[in-house]
């Protein structure tokens, strides 16, 4: 009963580090496509396989940033439960005043890690010696700046009638 359930412990804790290994890699594809997506005119599955190949020797990197960013964030919400949460020799303002705090520096640590995203996105574009186009660039970007608003119009809104 000794040997089977300690070899069950082993197998359980293998595939434990096999699973955590394939969502890190799928989170960084993932990641890496939602940056290919809004900078190129890619969508859905062709992101994906386009960031996979994007990811191609610069794994390493990709993983270091990502582990990193995630520490930063378990901290961060680790800082938040004992201040805030569990925070009982704190006033309520006090506790107002932690989350505040807590709130502005996960925005911060989100906003970093986009913009960590997008130099990302660059790096592994100039590391497969892939041309990096301004001007169609600029061009694409503008959909989402003012100059490219487009009313909608009665055929694009959903539940007209309703």
């Amino acid at each position: 009963m000794g040997i089977s359930s300690d070899a069950s412990v082993i197998i359980g804790f293998l595939l434990l580090i096999v699973y955590f290994i394939g969502f890190g890699y799928l989170t960084l594809i993932w990641q890496l496509a939602s940056v290919v997506s809004v900078l190129e005119e890619t969508r859905g599955i062709k992101a994906m396989a386009k960031s996979k190949e994007l990811l191609k020797g610069n794994m390493w990197v990709a993983t270091i940033i990502y582990f990193r960013l995630n520490v930063l964030a378990a901290l961060l919400q680790f800082g938040f439960q004992q201040l805030v949460v569990s925070g009982r020799s704190f006033s309520v303002a006090e506790r107002v005043a932690y989350g505040v705090i807590c709130l502005l520096l996960l925005l911060k640590l989100i906003l970093f890690g986009l913009v960590i995203q997008t130099v990302l996105y660059f790096v592994c574009k100039s590391h497969h010696h892939e041309n990096i186009d301004k001007s169609e660039l600029s061009d694409h970007l503008e959909v989402y700046l003012m100059g490219g608003y487009m009313p909608l119009s009665s055929k694009d809104v959903q539940f007209e009638k309703v």
